[in-house]
């Protein structure tokens, strides 16, 4: 249930906000956070805020941001919050944030937890569209042109207006809304850019920012994706070969990988299996297309890269297809319900695709990869039926600050390679860029990582960090039978 608008509430300052406020805050109720189809939720204090959906059009349609605020655990807070931002683009904060908290208990210790579902997601007036079949078919560029119309003519809101520069101005509403003048930022995958622009454009109310698997204004998400997963796939395939018992499990894995490859590019197979999110018994068809995608998402955490060796191996040494296309069919569920389809297409559409190089460069590139240039094409072909979005005229420069700033990243990120964080720590004169060895993509609750967030936020400093801890961080071991690892 959405609560009333800021200007019609009874305004009560919260316990966990030490500072007066510069302007009258919204009332607050209890409430619950989470995805809405998980068992995973937290208790939150909830409240929105009201702001127009066209920013230079003050008196016309209004929208409602949906704010939850975790408060600190101590009796009297420090005055400035952390502000969560998901990542996507069109993930919900209030529903990501769940899955991460355990990484922020040191920091909640002292200070509140801010988490505002971006415009376009979650609670805040999501820009989704009902997701197909969950089949293993891939549309054709005729489909994509169709399902983009379709989805168009429904979405509740203009996606000119669903983009970063205007999110980061609702962040800063929010901010002032709640009476902090100073906060604190975290940001993983899509968005740290998210946290790099409102640190170009509010610098005097940041206080320190992490970005997590960093995304930079200047780089174009997708567009060397297909090379990035290619990279990280022969960086596990190396690391299989190097480790005894997954070695002797599994002795030419890329040469079982191209044999499955060649398989289902000449004939996708016919699987019977259950539907691994309703139990359901269904027949599915496996194409190289599926299979790849399923590749590449499993290859996001070293957790689930672990399982890679095993399924390569069962469905192009033993032909069976099951394991494989389970996890297929399981991931797509899960990021179907997790990304809001309307908002991350405002976004790509407007910030990135537009900017990819003329020609056929970019698909050329992703040709020799393992997911092929089809995913590339079919964005074009979506982003050219879109409509382009506000964005600021230096939006894809690089942001040039000396506030303090921690970027994570993993060594094996199969979508944000560290290169990433190096080429925006050059113009981030106090920054630190620690690389994860043998992780991939967000890394803020592995090992030490927690603690040094901590540290790095109870100072605001990066040169108190003693980030040595980071190099003993191991990636999970891999799994030689569906039981588990070796021994």
């Amino acid at each position: 249930m959405r609560v009333l608008a800021l200007l019609l509430m009874v305004m009560t300052t919260p316990a966990w906000s030490s500072p007066a406020p510069a302007a009258p805050l919204p009332s607050f109720t209890p409430c619950q956070i989470g995805m809405p189809d998980s068992a995973l939720h937290m208790q939150a204090q909830c409240t929105t805020l009201t702001v127009p959906e066209d920013r230079a059009q003050p008196a016309g349609k209004k929208i409602h941001l949906h704010i939850a605020v975790l408060k600190a655990r101590t009796g009297e807070p420090a005055p400035d919050p952390l502000f969560f931002i998901a990542g996507g683009p069109g993930e919900a904060s209030t529903q990501a944030y769940v899955q991460e908290a355990a990484a922020f208990d040191r920091i909640r210790t002292s200070r509140a937890i801010v988490l505002v579902d971006q415009r376009g997601t979650g609670q805040s007036n999501a820009l989704d569209c009902p997701s197909g079949p969950n089949t293993a078919a891939i549309p054709t560029p005729a489909e994509v042109q169709q399902q983009t119309e379709t989805c168009l003519k429904q979405l509740p809101g203009n996606p000119r207006f669903y983009t970063t520069t205007v999110a980061v101005k609702d962040l800063d509403a929010v901010r002032a809304a709640l009476g902090y003048a100073e906060i604190n930022l975290y940001g993983i995958s899509y968005g740290t850019r998210v946290a790099l622009e409102y640190l170009r454009e509010y610098p005097q109310h940041v206080r320190s920012v992490i970005l997590d698997g960093v995304v930079p204004p200047d780089w174009n998400v997708g567009e060397t994706a297909p090379q990035a997963a290619q990279q990280t796939l022969d960086k596990i395939f190396q690391r299989c070969a190097a480790e005894s018992a997954c070695h002797q499990a599994f002795p030419d894995l890329p040469a079982t990988f191209a044999r499955l490859e060649h398989t289902l590019k000449q004939s996708p197979v016919s699987v019977s299996l259950r539907d691994p999110l309703t139990g359901a018994p269904l027949t599915q068809t496996l194409n190289w297309e599926t299979a790849a995608g399923a590749v590449q998402l499993l290859s996001y955490l070293s957790d689930t890269a672990a399982l890679l060796p095993l399924l390569i191996h069962q469905a192009g040494v033993a032909h069976d297809y099951a394991p494989l296309l389970a996890n297929a069919q399981y991931l797509s569920g899960q990021l179907s319900g997790a990304v809001a389809v309307g908002m991350h297409a405002a976004v790509l559409c407007t910030e990135d695709v537009p900017f990819y190089p003329a020609g056929d460069a970019a698909q050329k590139a992703a040709a020799d990869t393992y997911l092929g240039a089809a995913p590339l094409t079919l964005l074009s072909e979506s982003c050219a039926r879109w409509p382009r979005g506000v964005m600021e005229p230096d939006f894809k420069k690089p942001v040039v600050s000396d506030k303090p700033v921690l970027l994570l990243s993993g060594a094996d990120d199969p979508i944000t390679p560290s290169t990433n964080a190096a080429h925006v720590a050059q113009t981030l004169s106090n920054s630190l860029s620690l690389v994860v060895p043998g992780q991939g993509h967000g890394n803020a609750w592995r090992g030490c990582v927690p603690q040094l967030m901590a540290d790095f936020v109870q100072q605001a400093s990066v040169k108190i960090l003693d980030a040595a801890c980071v190099q003993k961080i191991r990636p999970f071991p891999f799994f030689t039978r569906f039981t588990g690892p070796g021994p």
